[in-house]
C-alpha cells in the first residue's frame, strides 16, 4: 500500500519539524493503521510513555527507530528537548502506552508547547478506549463528557461525582481494577442505584467484556469478581423525564421548609430522598 498516495493531503510523510500524534492499539495489535506504522518507521524518533511497552509494538512491525522516554515523571525536562529537535527540522512521533496520546497523559502539555512555539502537529488517528466503550454502551452518544480518572482529593472528588449525578449528558470515566468497587458504591450514593451504567474491560482483547445494567446490579456482579486491565465506565445521563422532578430550586425550597419546620438537615434530606427517589447525599449538598 502506498501511504503517500493522492488520497492524503500530504504528498510525503513524515515531514520535517512536525510532531505526529500517533494512535496505537489498546489491546489488539491488528488495530494499528498502515499510516501509523509508516510514520513510526520514518520519523526521526519516537517519544513514548514506556520504552519497554512501545518496543513490543515496534518489534511486532519491524520498526527500527530510536525511542525516547516521555512520561509524567520526566515531561518537564523532555519538552524543551523535543521542541528544540522540532526546530532543528526533526520529525517526531508521540505515542502513549495505548490509544491516542495527549488524553490523560503529559502529551497534552507537549502539544500546548508545540503550538506556543508556532510549530505544527498532525494527528494519525487510532483506537480510543473512551469511544469504544461509548458506542458499545447503547447510551446517547451525540453529546457526552469525558472526565478521565476522577480526582483523588476528597473535596474535588465529591464535587465531580455531584456534577456527574446531575448531568443529562452521557459521562465517560476511567478507573483501575482495584478501585472499581469503591467507585461503584460512590456512584450509587450520588446517582442512585437505578442509574444505568456500562462497565467495559479488556477492550479489543480476547476476553473483552461489557457489563450493562443498573448500578445496583453491576455492584453485585463485580462484588466477588477478580479481574485485571483498565476499566472504562459509561454513565447514562439523568433522564430528562425526571429532570423537572429534579429541579434544584424546588428541591432546595422544600428542604428549607422542612428544616424551618423543625427537622434536622439530615432528617429533611432523608425524607426528600425517599419522596423523590433520589440520593440523600445529593439533596443534602443542596443546602
Amino acid at each position: 500500500m502506498n501511504i503517500n498516495s493522492s488520497f492524503s493531503h500530504r504528498s510525503i510523510e513524515p515531514e520535517s519539524g512536525i510532531l505526529y500524534l500517533v494512535g496505537t492499539p489498546i489491546g489488539n495489535l491488528n488495530d494499528i493503521s498502515p499510516r501509523a506504522i509508516h510514520i513510526l518507521k520514518n520519523v526521526s524518533l519516537i517519544a513514548c510513555e514506556d520504552t519497554r511497552h512501545t518496543k513490543k509494538i515496534t518489534n511486532s512491525f519491524e520498526i527500527n527507530n530510536r525511542l525516547m522516554s516521555f512520561n509524567k515523571h520526566n515531561s518537564l525536562s523532555k519538552i524543551p528537548i523535543i521542541i528544540n529537535y522540532l526546530k532543528e527540522g526533526k520529525s517526531i512521533a508521540l505515542v502513549s502506552d495505548a490509544g491516542m496520546p495527549s488524553i490523560c497523559d503529559p502529551g497534552e502539555d507537549l502539544v500546548k508547547n508545540v503550538k506556543l512555539n508556532q510549530l505544527e502537529t498532525i494527528c494519525i488517528p487510532g483506537p480510543s478506549a473512551p469511544l469504544a466503550a461509548l458506542i458499545s454502551s447503547g447510551f446517547p452518544s451525540s453529546k457526552f463528557i469525558f472526565e478521565g480518572f476522577l480526582p483523588k482529593k476528597k473535596t474535588e472528588r465529591k464535587k465531580m461525582l455531584s456534577e456527574i449525578s446531575k448531568n443529562v449528558k452521557t459521562t465517560i470515566i476511567f478507573e483501575s481494577p482495584h478501585r472499581l468497587n469503591k467507585l461503584l458504591v460512590e456512584l450509587k450514593e450520588y446517582c442512585g442505584g437505578q442509574r444505568e451504567i456500562n462497565v467495559s474491560r479488556e477492550l479489543t482483547k480476547k476476553f473483552e467484556e461489557h457489563i450493562n445494567d443498573t448500578i445496583d446490579k453491576v455492584i453485585e456482579i463485580f462484588k466477588e469478581k477478580d479481574f485485571i486491565g483498565e476499566i472504562t465506565i459509561v454513565i447514562k445521563g439523568l433522564d430528562k423525564a425526571k429532570d423537572e422532578e429534579f429541579n434544584e430550586l424546588n428541591l432546595k425550597k422544600e428542604l428549607i421548609e422542612l428544616i424551618n419546620a423543625g427537622l434536622s438537615l439530615s432528617a429533611a434530606s432523608k425524607y426528600l430522598a425517599k419522596k423523590k427517589n433520589l440520593t440523600k447525599n445529593l439533596i443534602y449538598n443542596l443546602y
